[in-house]
Formats: C-alpha cells, sequence, structure tokens
C-alpha cells in the first residue's frame, strides 16, 4: 500500500528536536526562538520563547521541561510559568549546543557540533556528548563523536544510540549505572547519509533524517537501509519522531534548507506518514 504523506503544519522557521508528549508533537522552532506543540489536526500552542534559539527537548520525571538552549550553550528547566538555569554547557562544549535526549529517569543527554558551521572551510573536529543529571550536574561522557546530533535510548534504558551527521553513522554505547557511556560500537555505517534527527522503534531499526538527502531513513543494526519516506522535490528532512496514539505515526520536519534565505521564508513544516512498527524508548 503506498504511503500518503500529509502536511500538519508549515510556514515555520526551522523546526528540530520533535519530541511525542500528552498527544502532541512538541518541537523547536529554531528560526523564531519558540517551542511549540501541535495536535495531529494541526493545531499550535506557543510554549515558551528561549533565548539563544531553543533545540533538543525532553522531560524531568517530575514533568517539568528540559530545553536546550543552543548559543547559550545552556539547558534551561521549564515549568510552566518560567524558564530556569539548569546546567550551564559552556565549559564543557567545543560549539553551540545542538539534539538532547533525555532518558526515564531524567538524565539528558546533549550533543553539539564541535566547531563553528559557519566557518568556511568546515573545521571537522570530535565533539562531545554532555551527560547531564536530574540535579544539574554536567560531565562529558563523551569526546570521539563527530557532530553528535540525534540520539535515543532504548526502551530498557540501557543502550543509547546517536546519530553522527559528520561522521556518517549511528554510534552506539551501552549506558552504565551512573549514566556513563562505555562500549562503543557502529550501530551502522551511512557513507552516503548525514544523520540528524533520528528516533526508534519497537523493532530495533532506527529512522533516520537525511539531512543531505531528500527523505528519512529506516536503518537496521548493522547499516541495511529497510524502508525509507521521500519528501518533495528541493526539501530535506532534518528530524523525525514517532507519535500518535499508537505511535504509528512518522513526523518529518522538512525545510528548503538551513539556510538564513529558508528560514526568513518559513520553508519549514511538520509532515506526516503512517509505518507499521511503533516507536520505542526515549525519546
Amino acid at each position: 500500500m503506498e504511503r500518503q504523506r500529509r502536511v500538519v503544519l508549515d510556514g515555520l522557521g526551522f523546526a528540530e528536536g520533535p519530541r511525542w508528549h500528552d498527544g502532541r508533537l512538541w518541537f523547536s522552532d529554531m528560526g523564531t526562538g519558540w517551542v511549540n506543540a501541535v495536535d495531529p489536526e494541526g493545531r499550535v500552542d506557543a510554549i515558551v520563547e528561549v533565548p539563544g534559539r531553543p533545540s533538543g527537548l525532553g522531560w524531568l520525571p517530575g514533568g517539568d521541561l528540559l530545553v536546550v538552549s543552543m548559543g547559550e550553550r545552556r539547558l534551561l528547566r521549564y515549568d510552566g510559568a518560567a524558564l530556569h538555569p539548569h546546567a550551564d554547557l559552556g565549559p564543557l562544549v567545543s560549539a553551540d549546543c545542538n539534539d538532547m535526549v533525555v532518558d526515564g529517569a531524567g538524565r539528558a543527554y546533549v550533543g553539539n557540533a564541535g566547531f563553528d558551521l559557519r566557518d568556511q572551510p568546515l573545521q571537522i573536529r570530535p565533539a562531545q556528548i554532555v551527560l547531564v543529571t536530574p540535579d544539574g550536574a554536567a560531565r562529558v561522557v563523551d569526546d570521539e563523536v563527530v557532530f553528535p546530533n540525534g540520539t535515543v535510548v532504548t526502551a530498557d534504558g540501557g543502550t543509547l544510540i546517536v546519530g553522527e551527521t559528520f561522521g556518517r553513522r549511528l554510534t552506539a554505547f551501552r549506558i552504565e549505572d551512573d549514566g556513563s557511556l562505555t562500549g562503543r560500537r557502529t550501530f551502522a555505517e551511512l557513507p552516503d547519509a548525514a544523520p540528524d534527527g533520528i528516533c526508534l522503534d519497537a523493532d530495533g531499526a532506527v529512522w533516520v533524517a537525511d539531512a543531505n538527502g531528500s527523505g528519512c531513513l529506516r536503518v537496521a543494526e548493522g547499516g541495511d537501509i529497510v524502508d525509507r519516506v521521500e519528501v518533495d522535490e528541493g526539501r530535506s528532512c532534518f528530524a523525525c519522531m514517532l507519535g500518535g496514539t499508537d505511535r504509528r505515526t512518522l513526523f518529518l520536519l522538512t525545510a528548503e534548507g538551513f539556510s538564513g534565505a529558508a528560514i526568513r521564508r518559513r520553508t519549514a513544516a511538520i509532515e506526516a506518514v503512517e509505518v507499521e512498527s511503533p516507536g520505542a524508548g526515549w525519546p
């Protein structure tokens, strides 16, 4: 059966960090500086404006929202009324922070590009994954990843998988009791893709937004591409999330590019398509 994509919401600056939570898709609009939430019918609420551009999102066990403030290199906590400092990541990272996953214990794993994306030519070098515990303590738990971007934690809480955008691979780690990462292994080599946002399904496959391609790839451990969803010509998919009532709706965050011109034209959109295997783990 041919899948039908639909547009849930358009006219966005640049949408990132999608998370399915309490019946809605939450996301950061980096182009406008707001965290928003949209329901499956496209009704959207502005949640909170974030200084320094919002990116990764997640929730503490008590219900407070954690938000990455990219330019400030901080993790903020939103209690429903105001933003509060949660962790200063500046001393630990080598570039602006970006995506994040928060596991069931409230531990946040935050990535960064590793270098200034405005540099020409690009000075690609390894970056850091920073662990922030629920009390706001932060430490580096890996410093060999090449632009750690989308990140997931398996349903048993025991494995973290991160997309290395410029490493062109998915890398897996064992999560120790204290949140440390050990046992690095390659989950999948993706030489023709640039992994951006990712999400995990119940069969253990990872949906990967290919920032350099024209869609979203479903990747099995070992690297086989077992499914894909294409987007319209001239657009790329920068993030993805499995949600909906049965977690079988794949939300695709698309845009004409990550350029200032594309952001000013508000080309970003949230699209959706139904898939077979439901989401699993975190986010």
